[in-house]
């Protein structure tokens, strides 16, 4: 079977050279005899593997060292309710506001309704999400505990450009589809959280990094494994992780130190991004959904002018070797999602595709 360029979503493609190492140790790791999918989590081997990714993402983020790193159950949407359910104590009105842009900031603001105050700071549902939304720091609700915004989006292909500063009101990120695609500054964050599935390895868990002072003051009804204070005091072992998952991450973020860091990550990134948008910016058959300003590096999606042409598109490039490039239901077209582990060769392909694909249609 040959390989193929998996634009997916997520689950997204990792590295090979990572799949390469994870296969040769499933069914033995360091010469156990035993699979690390198999051993303990309490064990010193995989000690040393949550020992690696806390010194990765610590070296690869530049955390600083009043942030704590937990790895929790149930992916980002988890964080939709453990955000509040941790952080609205921290306003007497129990009040959060999001600024939403696009699906999953609407998702993560409907779920804190469940447990308190959630208002709608800004939207961008006018322009169909395809811009990011001007706001004005000075009409935000006082009593806010915090600001929820989603980085990067993956539906609709935009991202926060540069972001907002509400002074001493912490501001919150979802950056599951584009954590350490890009250097952020941590510091001008309370929390940020990112499912492992796009960057950083298998679905089901997240990182979550939160400032200190902003832990410990869950709401009462919070369960025990969605405090981060509890699982800052057990090291995210409160109860069996998923080991295996965050084995695949040591591996991702070692891969990624050996390919230079962040700073290379991300001149890499824009390089890919900018193969595909001259394509369609040149087009008379491709138009892009999002506005230029507010492009995705993470999440190129752009529709047809003739609709017709999109299944044959789609069947067409999977028979290249161009896999999962149909967009999101909610948006339609095509989706090419380019996270780190893409290698400049996939957005190369796809490129020259899109290109011979229009000659042919026109």
């Amino acid at each position: 079977m040959s390989q193929v360029f998996n634009f997916g979503a997520g689950p997204a493609m990792l590295p090979r050279a990572v799949m390469e190492k994870a296969q040769k140790d499933f069914l033995n790791y360091n010469n156990l005899g035993a699979g690390l999918i198999e051993i303990s989590h309490r064990s010193s081997e995989f000690e040393e593997v949550l020992s690696d990714c806390d010194s990765l993402l610590k070296e690869l983020a530049t955390i600083p060292d009043n942030y704590k790193i937990l790895y929790m159950h149930g992916g980002a949407q988890m964080q939709f309710s453990a955000v509040p359910l941790n952080l609205l104590n921290l306003s007497s009105s129990k009040t959060a506001s999001y600024i939403e842009t696009g699906t999953w900031g609407v998702k993560a603001r409907k779920e804190c309704s469940r447990f308190g105050r959630s208002l709608t700071f800004a939207s961008g549902a006018k322009s169909g999400f395809t811009e990011i939304p001007k706001i004005d720091p000075a009409a935000l609700e006082p009593e806010s505990a915090y600001v929820h915004i989603t980085s990067n989006n993956t539906l609709y292909g935009t991202r926060w450009t540069a972001f907002p500063d509400f002074g001493d009101i912490p501001l919150v990120a979802d950056m599951t589809s584009e954590f350490l695609s890009r250097k952020i500054d941590i510091s001008k964050f309370g929390l940020i959280f990112a499912g492992l599935q796009k960057n950083l390895g298998p679905a089901g868990l997240a990182v979550v990094i939160v400032r200190e002072d902003l832990v410990g003051s869950a709401l009462q009804q919070t369960p025990a494994l969605l405090d981060y204070k509890t699982c800052i005091d057990s090291h995210s072992l409160a109860n069996t992780t998923n080991t295996f998952a965050l084995y695949m991450m040591s591996l991702v973020l070692k891969w990624l130190k050996q390919e230079g860091g962040v700073d290379v990550i991300e001149a890499r990134n824009e390089l890919k991004a900018k193969i595909i948008y001259e394509v369609i910016d040149a087009s008379n058959l491709y138009t892009g959904v999002s506005r230029q300003k507010d492009r995705s590096m993470m999440n190129v999606t752009f529709n047809f002018q003739n609709q017709d042409l999109l299944a044959p598109f789609i069947n067409q490039a999977e028979s290249s070797g161009l896999y999962a490039l149909k967009g999101h239901r909610d948006v339609g077209g095509a989706r090419a999602s380019i996270y780190n582990a893409m290698p400049i060769e996939g957005c190369e392909a796809l490129a020259q595709f899109m290109l011979d694909f229009e000659k042919k249609n026109s």
